[in-house]
């Protein structure tokens, strides 16, 4: 599991887990989007411009 706080929001991944690779973003402990890594799309919820931004900067650092 990778558990990274940035922005206000928690972002969290588990190895393992069910295909495609993805990214659980919470926010006060509530989750907010499900986001598909391969696909660039949310699964569950939806994605504000702020949080794709921060998943961008992420995946650039190579954090997810």
């Amino acid at each position: 599991m990778g558990k990274i706080r940035r922005g206000g929001f928690v972002f969290i991944t588990w190895i393992g887990d069910h295909s495609p690779y993805h990214v659980h973003v919470y926010e006060d402990g509530r989750l907010v989007v499900k986001w598909d890594l391969e696909n660039d799309i949310a699964m569950k919820g939806e994605a504000t411009r702020r949080i794709l931004r921060l998943i961008k900067e992420l995946r650039d650092e190579g954090r997810i």
